[in-house]
């Protein structure tokens, strides 16, 4: 009685554990993705800007 209960919390706990580690990898992840897009955004945000100031006197603003 005592050993399945214990065994029953032994598996709650790993499964508990598993879901946290899943949690953990996906914030990783996303950590990344936002600073690979910030360093992107960083290095080719004065060439966009240059582009979209081209393009819009080229279209001569009123």
């Amino acid at each position: 009685m005592v050993t399945a209960i214990a065994d029953r919390m032994v598996r709650q706990l790993s499964r508990d554990h598993q879901q946290g580690q899943a949690m953990i990898e996906y914030a990783l992840i996303m950590v990344l993705v936002v600073i690979v897009v910030l360093v992107i955004l960083i290095i080719m945000g004065n060439t966009v800007k240059n582009m979209y100031c081209n393009v819009t006197g080229s279209l001569g603003s009123p």
